[in-house]
């Protein structure tokens, strides 16, 4: 009761004063205008601290209910963590089998290119040089076609079918050809590369 008043004043009084009949109307009409409030609410949108939602503003949903998913980034990430395994890049052994048996293409491909350059380099007979330099390309020849040929070549595969097919057999091809062409007694004659080298002394 503030200072002023009068218990015999009615405005102070409040709805109690005027019996039940007021007070029955006064929670209609609190009752009427919260139904009010609730309707002028259904119309605007709802911020995202009223939803609950610690980020802010809402998130649109889809018709059927659920949430849209993120947008992934397109930027390339900062960290390579991971690198897609090239096309045949499959063991070529099942996974059972020991690591030499897995990799049996790249062993082959190494073993018999080692064994080229082991035969340069000790020149235990004539002409090892251009036999250690054509088992070399050869080497790689036969990379190609187990690349070609055969489905999981393991650690063979580099990039795609075609171009390991193009590199290994361009390199091979070439080895073998300069093999065969070098001097002095060539196993091989080019008329062509003949005339290319006098024109070039000239």
């Amino acid at each position: 009761m503030g200072a002023g008043t009068s218990p015999a004043d009615p405005a102070s009084a409040g709805p109690e004063a005027d019996g039940p009949d007021s007070a029955a109307e006064g929670g209609s009409t609190a009752t009427g205008n919260t139904e009010a409030d609730a309707g002028a609410g259904a119309g605007r949108p709802v911020s995202g601290s009223e939803a609950g939602e610690p980020g802010g503003g809402a998130t649109p949903a889809e018709p059927g209910g659920e949430a849209p998913a993120p947008r992934r980034s397109r930027r390339f990430p900062l960290f390579t963590r991971d690198t897609a395994r090239p096309e045949g890049g499959g063991r070529a052994a099942p996974g059972d089998a020991p690591a030499p048996a897995r990799q049996w293409p790249l062993l082959t491909v190494l073993c018999t290119a080692g064994a080229g350059l082991l035969i340069v380099a000790l020149d235990p007979f004539a002409e090892a040089f251009r036999i250690g330099t054509i088992l070399i390309g050869a080497a790689l020849i036969a990379g190609a076609v187990l690349r070609w040929v055969v489905p999981s070549v393991g650690m063979l595969a580099v990039r795609s079918r075609f171009t390991d097919l193009v590199t290994y057999g361009l390199m091979g091809t070439l080895i073998v050809l300069l093999a065969l062409v070098a001097q002095p007694r060539p196993w091989l004659d080019v008329p062509i590369l003949e005339d290319a080298v006098r024109f070039t002394i000239r």
